[in-house]
């Protein structure tokens, strides 16, 4: 019903001659050319404006390089993860992985660096005299949980960004948004006749603005949800690798006492 009475109202509005055909020349333009020139906006919005484009473009161009970053993570992190662990319940001997995990031609991440640190020093307490199976255990835990918070970080390493560039990115163009209408309220204060090739491009570098804000906040709101399941998936599956590791390093701990 306000709709309506606000629809009503605003056709009641007479429109000076200038107005009218400011705007049928502006639409036959547009028809012509087959669209709007958003270089040609860019280039005449004021610097105010120009400003929030540059930064939202660099915070968008930005997030993309993050997403694309952690794609080839996260690929490379499945990957591994699914050979090693394919490895490691064929029967494969410990001490035949151990050593393939700490050649030094090549990195280490993943479960193979939480298996890599677990082994290392449950092998060393398991030499020293008087280190009992369960002293053995607790400290190869130890060294799983320092290697899995250090994998936590490296997977979860500028998803913050991403969250940020997606919350902050509206805001930064509604600020360029409300710019540009005030300039367009502006330039209708100062004449007696207003006409739409007056607030025109006012209006658009303020809808430009906003569109901009939207472009760089959704890729990055929806990467980041989407990276932030997937590294919780990840994260699981290191932690159960080390829950059935310890496992077998209780029983090999147990068979080695009197």
């Amino acid at each position: 019903m306000l709709t309506t009475e606000l629809l009503a109202a605003a056709a009641a509005v007479p429109l000076a001659p200038e107005t009218v055909g400011a705007a049928t020349q502006i639409a036959v333009e547009v028809a012509e050319k087959g669209g709007v020139n958003y270089v040609e906006l860019v280039m005449q919005a004021s610097i105010p404006v120009q400003i929030v484009l540059l930064l939202l473009l660099f915070g968008s161009i930005y997030s993309w390089v993050i997403i694309f970053r952690k794609i080839r993570v996260y690929q490379r992190a499945d990957g591994e993860a699914n050979d090693f662990e394919g490895r490691f319940w064929s029967g494969a001997d410990l001490n035949q992985l151990y050593r393939a995990a700490t050649d030094r031609n090549r990195s280490v991440d993943g479960l193979e660096a939480i298996f890599e640190a677990g082994f290392r020093e449950f092998t060393r307490l398991r030499q020293k005299r008087g280190m009992d199976a369960r002293t053995q255990l607790e400290g190869a835990q130890r060294a799983m949980r320092a290697t899995f918070s250090r994998e936590a970080g490296g997977l979860e390493r500028n998803l913050e960004m991403l969250a940020n560039i997606g919350s902050t990115a509206p805001y930064v163009g509604l600020v360029g948004t409300v710019w540009g209408i005030m300039i367009a309220f502006h330039e209708l204060g100062n004449v007696e006749q207003a006409t739409m090739a007056q607030v025109a491009p006012h209006i658009s570098e303020a809808l430009i603005a906003t569109a901009m804000g939207l472009f760089a906040a959704i890729p990055a709101v929806w990467a980041y949800n989407r990276f932030s399941s997937r590294v919780e998936r990840l994260l699981a599956r290191y932690e159960a690798f080390a829950e059935d590791f310890s496992s077998i390093l209780a029983r090999q701990g147990a068979s080695d006492e009197p």
